[in-house]
């Protein structure tokens, strides 16, 4: 009994030790914290920028609206926009109306956060990020240091809306069991205090404003930008997230990306960032593509339907990613009333139905890493290379053809399951190549309620595809074939 005993308090000592690891102010240390669970089998989020941006809403198409007050008065920014934004300002407001002047005019009359909410759980997302504040440094909640260093009312709160937006949401989202987190910019553009010296800005405003924002919300999720113009030394980075992991009341759970220094992306942090672009062909290591429905993230007048990406285009994107172990972080724009644009709402919506279908090949999944489907698990270049700029040539060149080809089908793991996700529906028979069955295995179609004839040729499982009316069809734009009990 005493020896029992005995076991039990150093089981729950050795239990404490390793809940209370702390973390030291170094990249080694920081970088050896271990990824909370709930983030990696997340696998879909939504992003939001909103801010004064949304009034003028405009940037030349294929750029950025949020980055509006920059290409207004940066000379430089020619391909970003410099002569089409200076063209449009003058038309609709004048010489002499500068970009805080937007501010009264960010008023959210429309802003309904459990309307937002809804949506967002609806979407089938796992987690939802807020751009708390852009490098215009306007702040979505209540924050003293962003009004004492403008020197102007430069919150939601005590400006244009006159509402903690942030809070407002945040108490919305967690009424679901959907993440909360947050975006926020080291820098900002033309603080006074940042562009005078920016180590006073560093200690004086950022680091106590970050500290305020984390503690009064908590968040899920730290998505930091804006920290190309200095090194991790002069933004203080890991003194920063020792805190953060250290003594932060949600640091057991929050997740943060790479965006700590110009020098760290992809090297230090947390999950690694891509953007408009295809993501890591891995999962070596955690991590996100994330990217607008369009081009701009903020809502931008200049985009019409064609600049788009179609539900189908943007499933595929979500599929193919997930598929190689990434999250896909999708962005929104809402406009300055506070309202999500209506194709916006569609497009999550229609993913949300998918999801409701095949969400289980996608959330909690991991690679496929049967490595006679591709090498050490990864897409060749090759392959690759057809689509990073594009998802429509899935659309284009997939063939139905019985047989296995890269682009055909998408393969997720969860335990013993295999999920082939196949963008074109199968005609006839789906042979899956090297794929070994346990004794008693099934196949189904996931949201058909009938058990599929399979049976083994050589080292490959040819699958009996059934023909189904359009009543019968689960879902639209792609198909998952679970096979239960394979062999690893």
């Amino acid at each position: 009994m005493k020896k029992s005993l005995l076991i039990i308090v150093a089981i729950f000592f050795f239990g404490h030790l390793v809940a209370q690891k702390k973390y030291e102010a170094n990249w080694k240390s920081i970088d050896s914290r271990p990824m909370p669970t709930w983030y990696t089998d997340a696998k879909f989020g939504i992003f939001i920028h909103w801010g004064p941006y949304a009034v003028p809403a405009f940037s030349k198409v294929g750029q950025y609206s949020e980055w509006y007050w920059m290409n207004l008065v940066d000379s430089t920014r020619v391909e970003e926009g410099y002569k089409e934004t200076n063209a449009y300002h003058k038309k609709m407001y004048g010489d002499n109306f500068t970009y805080p002047d937007f501010v009264p005019m960010f008023n959210a009359k429309m802003f309904d956060p459990d309307q937002w909410a809804d949506v967002f759980k609806k979407s089938g997302a796992k987690y939802v990020v807020l751009t708390s504040k852009h490098h215009d440094g306007y702040t979505l909640w209540p924050s003293a240091e962003s009004d004492k260093s403008w020197g102007r009312p430069w919150s939601s709160t005590n400006s244009g809306p006159k509402r903690d937006l942030l809070g407002e949401l945040t108490t919305a989202v967690r009424k679901t069991d959907v993440k909360m987190g947050i975006y926020y910019s080291l820098y900002e553009w033309f603080n006074p205090l940042y562009t005078n010296n920016v180590d006073l800005f560093v200690q004086n405003h950022m680091i106590p404003q970050f500290k305020d924002v984390v503690e009064k919300y908590t968040p899920s999720l730290i998505f930091t930008d804006g920290e190309w113009d200095h090194p991790h030394t002069t933004w203080k980075a890991t003194e920063v997230l020792s805190w953060l992991y250290n003594e932060s009341a949600n640091k057991e759970e929050v997740v943060i990306n790479d965006r700590w220094g110009k020098e760290t992306r992809h090297h230090h942090g947390g999950y690694y960032t891509t953007e408009y672009g295809s993501g890591l062909p891995n999962a070596d290591k955690v991590w996100e593509e994330n990217r607008g429905m369009a081009h701009s993230f903020g809502y931008n007048i200049t985009e019409n339907i064609e600049d788009y990406n179609s539900t189908q285009e943007l499933l595929y994107m979500l599929i193919d990613i997930v598929s190689r172990g990434g999250n896909f972080l999708l962005d929104i724009g809402p406009t300055a009333d506070g309202r999500i644009p209506v194709i916006m709402q569609e497009r999550l919506l229609e993913i949300g139905k998918w999801l409701d279908v095949n969400g289980e090949a996608i959330y909690g999944t991991t690679c496929f890493k049967n490595t006679t489907q591709w090498s050490n698990g990864k897409i060749p270049e090759e392959e690759r290379g057809e689509y990073q700029a594009s998802y429509d040539v899935m659309k284009l060149t997939v063939s139905p053809d019985n047989g296995l080809a890269s682009k055909e089908i998408f393969f997720t793991q969860k335990a013993n399951d295999l999920y082939c996700i196949c963008p074109v529906y199968p005609k006839g028979k789906l042979r899956v190549k090297n794929i070994q069955m346990k004794p008693g295995s099934k196949i189904e179609m996931l949201g058909y309620d009938k058990t599929l004839q399979w049976e083994k040729q050589g080292t490959d499982i040819v699958i009996d595809i059934p023909i189904l009316t359009a009543s019968e069809v689960p879902c639209d734009f792609a198909w998952t074939f679970k096979l239960s009990g394979i062999k690893k």
